[in-house]
């Protein structure tokens, strides 16, 4: 005999799937094992026992001429013979045991309708079909590698600590209203029987708070493992979401094995229900066999008809309920939107308002799952918010970044500011609001950032940087920049890494913005009017503009720097300069200008002025900066210019001149008469002479011609008695006169590349040069005095 427990396999899957079988599923495995239990009583029967047996059929035919007084008092001579008493002998029929064997094998054969014959194996097979028919969507390797997945992925969701801090934080619910819902829902589960209660009553979603609110005493702290394990779930949910939501292959297998239930189970019904009476005990056989056995005719009777008749009739029974069911479920199917699945109650009742609504099979598998206990869509839910993954990450953050941790990654920047760096972060650690004495704040390529509330804590908060951050502020954060903030520097790449609130700082100061802007909306990004900036003193734009922004000319009335790089591309119509009567300091770097603007030569205020990387050749225009009577500083470095022009002797305020990187051969002597000169930088030039007129510079104190090819220097240059830092190296020189000792205040001298073959002694002299203020090749270095370079040497 065969045990049922061998055909569990069709009809069981892993445990876990069963969170997958509603309720129709659940009944109709139990019409499956019920069914199974019949096709297998049945088939042990026919293996066991015999299923017909026969008799041969004489027929007794009277003569013809008897009359019917003869038959009657032949009949009364049979009784009266009867009545005495004899030896019991049946029919003879002179057949032996192999022949009735025989007979009986040929009459089950040819007589017995063959769905009395087969009636338990139809049975097994039609059940086991049912049985892998309503398990093929767990097997199919379409779909069971998804719902695999799935079914890991919804355990741990349900299991993780997150879970519960997430749906009783992020709702933001009090513990009033906690304890006030968990006695409520008390009292509402006394007043109602289990029995009367609708699903909405019993187990829907309205019930799960609660059982949270139960649980939070036990995950009220996520320890740093956990949060990690809660980080990947995010990531795998994620991922299984985008590739279960573009098909539909489980929500189609699942209909097509209902649709072929319902139709095998019509087919049952049409064919059994017309069949089932041919089930009889009593069967006439009429076999061709006269010759084996003497007889054509035979009676017989199948053993089991009885039985089989009455367990036919009952597994009709079990298939129309079964047909009933999977009617229900097509139902379901077909007139429920199971490709859709909107989480808006649990939005309601959680809090987490940002958890997307779902399609395809990814919701459809979640409403095989809410016919099993909704706790596990919500709770699965969690998962699928961004705020719900912000939040945790910031939770892993403040585990990871101390506030320890952060004060030792303070230094002091350029601006003398006690300054903080973040690095590709996921977020911004809420530790950071701890360092009250930060001064400087720089984020670098850190998404999704939210200052809070807290940035108040840090009072001496004055200057932030934002690169390729999207950041946002609250409210409160807000209104405290807006009072403390004095500088801020933005590098972005999309509008969204400009932010809106920038238009608003009213007390700041300076403003450093790098990326890609246009005067049309259409094209790239906008700036928008500064108009609010009151207080702007500084302002840096890299960028790609053709114009001076209008949004730059409404802050002309207090600006005084302006600093324009604009990455190559062409600079024109600057007109609008003439407005920033104010400025102070002018960069136009990589503008591509081939001559100076003649806007410039209206900003009588101008102290500074740098035309760096783009086209210059003739600068005769220079002329025109004898009006800037306060110009002090010049730099025409990184250009084509071939020459200096007289007029630049009328530039009599000058004291910081940069030349380098152009294309100058000849040094004009009328440019020493600018005599308050101090810091004069003609390297990367082509010039083979310097007059002896530079002995005018008495407040030169940096002087080079780096990169050149001089090859004799004036005793003129030494009378500069005030140099700090003279840089002669790579030239053609190969005499450096003693009068090198009346540089007294010497501290940096760059002799490297010449053709030097010995360094004069009067280097000594020049007590505060050291070894390491010393540019020069180490075998020169050693034709020095031995006392001379000990003296070098010292500290």
């Amino acid at each position: 005999m065969i045990p049922v427990m061998e055909f569990r396999q069709f009809s069981e899957q892993q445990p876990a799937f069963r969170v997958l079988k509603p309720w129709w599923d659940v009944f109709t495995d139990y019409l499956s094992v019920i069914m199974l239990m019949i096709g297998v009583f049945g088939c042990t029967l026919q293996v066991m026992q015999d299923k017909i047996i026969c008799l041969p059929q004489r027929i007794l035919s009277p003569p013809e001429n008897t009359s019917e007084v003869d038959v009657k008092s032949l009949l009364l001579l049979q009784s009266n013979i009867s009545a005495v008493p004899r030896e019991m002998t049946g029919l003879k029929t002179d057949l032996d045991l192999q022949q009735y064997s025989f007979i009986n094998q040929m009459c089950y054969e040819k007589a017995l309708h063959w769905y009395a014959k087969y009636f338990p194996y139809l049975v097994l097979i039609h059940t086991l079909v049912f049985m892998v028919c309503s398990n093929f969507w767990f097997k199919f390797p379409g779909s069971s590698s998804k719902i695999e997945r799935f079914i890991s992925m919804l355990g741990k969701c349900f299991d993780s600590p997150w879970t519960t801090r997430a749906l009783s934080e992020v709702s933001g619910e009090n513990p009033e209203e906690k304890d006030h819902k968990k006695s409520a829902m008390t009292r509402s589960n006394i007043a109602v029987s289990p029995g009367e209660g609708s699903l909405e009553k019993t187990q829907s979603l309205r019930s799960i708070p609660e059982k949270i609110v139960v649980e939070k005493p036990s995950a009220s702290v996520l320890d740093k493992k956990e949060g990690e394990q809660a980080k990947a779930l995010f990531e795998k949910v994620k991922k299984f979401r985008l590739h279960v939501e573009e098909g539909d292959i489980l929500y189609l297998m699942y209909v097509r094995q209902t649709v072929f239930k319902v139709i095998k189970f019509l087919l049952i019904i049409a064919y059994n229900s017309s069949l089932v009476n041919e089930v009889r005990n009593r069967v006439r056989c009429e076999v061709e066999i006269q010759d084996m056995t003497g007889y054509k005719d035979f009676e017989c009777n199948h053993t089991m008809a009885h039985l089989f008749s009455k367990l036919s009739y009952c597994y009709l029974c079990l298939v129309a309920v079964y047909g009933l069911t999977s009617l229900y479920t097509s139902y379901w199917l077909f007139y429920r939107s199971l490709k859709e699945y909107s989480f808006e109650y649990v939005r309601q009742e959680t809090g987490i308002n940002d958890i997307p609504d779902v399609k395809n099979d990814f919701a459809f598998m979640l409403h095989m799952i809410d016919q099993y206990d909704p706790l596990y869509s919500k709770r699965f839910a969690v998962f699928l918010s961004e705020v719900s993954e912000n939040k945790l990450k910031q939770l892993n953050l403040n585990h990871d970044w101390t506030a320890e941790k952060l004060r030792q990654r303070l230094q002091t920047n350029i601006n003398n500011r006690l300054e903080l760096q973040l690095f590709m972060l996921p977020g911004l650690p809420d530790t950071v609001f701890e360092l009250t004495e930060l001064q400087s704040l720089k984020l670098e390529i850190i998404n999704n950032v939210t200052i809070p509330a807290s940035v108040s804590q840090l009072k001496d908060l004055q200057e932030l940087s934002l690169y390729q951050c999207s950041l946002k502020l609250h409210t409160s954060a807000t209104s405290f920049l807006k009072e403390n903030l004095k500088a801020l520097r933005v590098k972005f790449d999309d509008n969204r890494e400009l932010p809106n609130w920038i238009y608003g700082m009213r007390n700041l100061e300076e403003l450093y913005l790098t990326g890609s802007l246009s005067h049309d909306a259409s094209k790239n990004i906008v700036l928008e009017s500064l108009r609010e900036l009151k207080c702007l003193k500084t302002l840096s734009v890299k960028s790609n503009l053709s114009k001076i922004p209008q949004s730059i000319v409404d802050v002309s009335s207090h600006l005084q720097r302006l600093y324009l790089h604009n990455d190559g591309t062409k600079l024109v119509m600057l007109n609008n300069l003439k407005k920033m009567s104010y400025l102070i300091e002018l960069e136009l770097v990589r503008c591509d200008l081939e001559r100076i603007p003649h806007a410039i030569f209206s900003l009588t205020n101008l102290q500074e002025i740098d035309l760096k990387e783009n086209h210059l050749r003739s600068i005769e225009e220079i002329i025109s900066f004898q009006h800037l009577r306060k110009l002090t500083c010049l730099k025409l470095w990184y250009n084509c210019i071939m020459y200096i022009p007289e007029h630049i002797k009328k530039l009599g305020s000058l004291e910081r001149l940069y030349f380098s990187h152009n294309k100058i051969e000849i040094l004009p002597s009328h440019l020493f008469l600018c005599n308050k000169l101090r810091y004069l930088d003609m390297s990367n030039n082509d010039i083979r002479f310097i007059p002896p007129e530079i002995g005018v510079l008495q407040s030169l104190q940096y002087f080079s011609v780096t990169c050149n090819k001089i090859e004799n220097l004036p005793d003129e240059l030494f009378f500069c008695k005030k140099l700090k830092t003279l840089k002669l190296g790579k030239n053609s020189l190969s005499i450096l006169s003693p009068k090198i000792s009346y540089l007294a205040l010497l501290t940096y001298l760059d002799l490297k590349g010449n053709h030097f073959e010995v360094l004069p002694q009067e280097l000594g002299c020049c007590r505060a040069l050291k070894h390491s203020g010393l540019v020069v090749e180490e075998t020169l270095f050693e034709t020095l005095p031995s006392d001379v370079r000990d003296q070098m040497t010292a500290e």
